[in-house]
């Protein structure tokens, strides 16, 4: 333990709060909360034989931390969440990768809201609804709530500019709020009846809905009467298709999980009004030596931090614990819903039964998981193992990297560096460049330079770490490949093993990728090597290949893009870097410039109505040279 971490550990403060545990190269490595921050985090620095193995790998690597203190253990729950979301601590429990669900979010701030596929949660003030377990779902969903309510598709931007219904107005798909042709009250009704349905409410919605058809019949308006009626008779066709599940009509999620080796699946059934509506199955990463409990406990923290909507009751396999932990759980769901949330433990009945049809669930997910997981190793190491014999080499090509160029003309030239390890992408370990020394479309210089910057680095940061200056973790470079693929013929080849030889890094076996036939060409052999067409190690090369290519792309359009972007605006008279920054932080684009009317360009900081007739000219007319290329 060095002398700062010392120092810190005898003046923690005796207050709640969260501690956040940091590694050499200053990352979060661990976020905890206590209602007292100097005894719990001094509980980690005693004896070893008290602690778990896991406990004890963190403290080996703890080399400073930090305490932020808040005014009530609540407090504390909610900044630790969010801190285990921020930084992915490696020894905490962790709910996976929230952002690969997806979210319906309406933006009830809006006077005529809309219905957005997001992977985003943010504070803004929107409803969001989900996370559901595919893009699919969602989209569906979406779907069928727009053939049930006329909902306006377009952006607000459009909706402004726009003066006449569209389409969709023509063919009853929208209420066409952008040419004024629905009041705010009506829309918003609708907006309520759509807000009810992704709740789950969808007994209330009924009933508001045979209300208005009764109303509208009442008043001799046919039209919106049967328009009601169809809506009504489209709700009842999809609750048909969904069980009931709960003889109380309650509002319930349900939770029960299954283990792996070091992750968790949990399954959440979400029973609104009684029915089923959906499921969602999340992973858990590093949980073992966990308890259920504890799993079940650092679940229910961070999923109910980042949704929206919190049901009256949920259902739980095992209890939360400790028990001052539950306390503390609960009160922060319910303050979040504005209302009671019991949280219990089924132990016999009905609820007990569906927890443990949840409970199987969450097992045959986890077991499918991980046979695919098996299936997809085992076929990617194979393939490296077969990519070892075609090319003939002495060792297993585990670390591959893979390295193209990418440039318009000789412009913004970038090469990517793409690594694979054991026939999967480490994408911790890509790199991109920029060319910096070659002018104009010169492939074999740029990729000349590429792997000069590549393998100094890795002999300047190999130096350091045997002089002891440098952490080996903290190494960018320093890690050799075993296989270098260059995206390119002979040509490329050539220059690239010359730089390496004179590096002293001749010994690395180099192949040259030609991209017509997909042959693979060795130094000082004219013969390709061709590998069989349906062979798992050249669907291997392709993949690496590709990657490569889409990660030069990307970075290539990413430099173009801000090219372009600047030199628009630059070249309009009497746009300066202030006037051009409150632009585009107003608009968020160029083309959302373009298209926006004068007075709104006008009414932005700095700017007059002459200068916005001067900017809106010149990039349409820029959009119009373009579009005639």
């Amino acid at each position: 333990m060095n002398v700062r971490l010392q120092e810190k550990l005898q003046h923690l403060p005796e207050k709640p709060g969260v501690y956040l545990m940091r590694d050499a190269q200053g990352q979060v490595i661990y976020v905890g909360k206590a209602i007292h921050l100097k005894n719990r985090v001094r509980s980690y620095f005693q004896a070893a034989k008290n602690l778990t193995a896991k406990t004890q790998a963190l403290v080996s690597h703890i080399d400073d931390l930090e305490t932020i203190v808040t005014d009530s253990e609540l407090e504390a729950l909610i900044l630790e969440c969010n801190l285990i979301k921020q930084h992915k601590p490696q020894y905490n429990i962790m709910l996976r990768d929230d952002k690969t669900y997806p979210y319906i979010k309406v933006n009830v701030q809006e006077r005529f809201p809309r219905l957005v596929i997001t992977r985003r949660l943010e504070k803004d003030g929107a409803k969001y609804f989900g996370p559901y377990p595919s893009a699919g779902a969602v989209k569906e969903t979406v779907q069928l709530l727009r053939q049930l309510f006329p909902l306006r598709t377009c952006s607000r931007q459009m909706m402004e500019q726009r003066r006449r219904p569209c389409l969709n107005h023509h063919i009853g798909r929208c209420l066409a709020p952008c040419s004024g042709e629905v009041e705010p009250g009506t829309y918003r009704a609708m907006i309520d009846h759509i807000l009810a349905f992704l709740e789950g409410k969808t007994d209330e919605l009924l009933r508001r809905l045979r209300a208005e058809m009764m109303e509208a019949a009442a008043e001799l308006d046919f039209e919106r009467a049967a328009e009601r009626r169809d809506q009504i008779q489209a709700l009842e066709q999809v609750l048909e298709k969904q069980k009931v599940f709960s003889a109380d009509q309650a509002d319930e999620d349900v939770i029960a999980m299954a283990r792996g080796l070091d992750q968790a699946c949990v399954q959440v059934f979400f029973v609104r009004g009684g029915k089923l509506i959906g499921r969602e199955h999340f992973f858990l990463g590093g949980t073992a030596e966990m308890e259920p409990a504890e799993i079940l406990t650092a679940f229910v923290k961070q999923y109910y931090s980042r949704t929206d909507y919190i049901p009256e009751a949920i259902l739980l396999q095992a209890a939360l614990e400790p028990e001052a932990e539950a306390v503390l759980i609960t009160q922060f769901l319910r303050n979040k819903r504005g209302k009671k949330v019991e949280v219990r433990v089924p132990k016999r009945g009905d609820k007990k039964q569906l927890i443990d049809m949840v409970a199987k669930n969450a097992l045959l997910t986890l077991e499918q998981t991980e046979q695919d997981q098996q299936r997809k190793k085992s076929m990617t190491e194979q393939a490296v193992l077969d990519l070892q014999g075609y090319l003939h080499l002495d060792e297993v090509p585990w670390r591959i990297e893979c390295y193209d160029i990418s440039n318009t003309m000789g412009t913004e030239t970038v090469a990517s560096m793409v690594v694979f390890e054991g026939g999967a992408p480490k994408n911790a370990d890509y790199r991109r460049f920029r060319i910096r020394t070659v002018e104009g479309p010169n492939d074999f210089a740029s990729m000349q330079e590429v792997l000069t910057r590549r393998f100094s680095r890795a002999r300047a940061e190999t130096e350091e770490i045997e002089a002891g200056r440098l952490d080996p973790m903290s190494a960018k470079f320093a890690v050799l490949p075993d296989l270098v693929i260059i995206d390119g013929g002979k040509g490329q080849l050539s220059s690239a093993r010359e730089v390496m030889h004179q590096l002293g890094y001749g010994g690395i076996a180099t192949f040259g990728l030609a991209k017509e036939n997909e042959w693979l060409f060795a130094e000082g052999n004219p013969e390709p090597i061709i590998l069989p067409r349906h062979s798992k190690a050249l669907y291997l090369v392709q993949r690496i290949r590709d990657e490569a290519h889409r990660f030069a792309i990307t970075y290539h359009r990413q430099l173009r893009g801000k090219a372009q972007l600047v030199s628009l605006l630059d070249e309009v008279p009497g746009i300066g870097p202030k006037r051009k920054t409150a632009l585009l932080r107003h608009f968020g684009s160029v083309t959302a410039i373009a298209a926006a009317p004068e007075r709104d360009v006008a009414a932005v900081e700095g700017m007059t109505v002459e200068l916005a007739e001067q900017v809106i000219a010149h990039l349409r007319k820029a959009q119009a040279a373009q579009a005639n290329r």
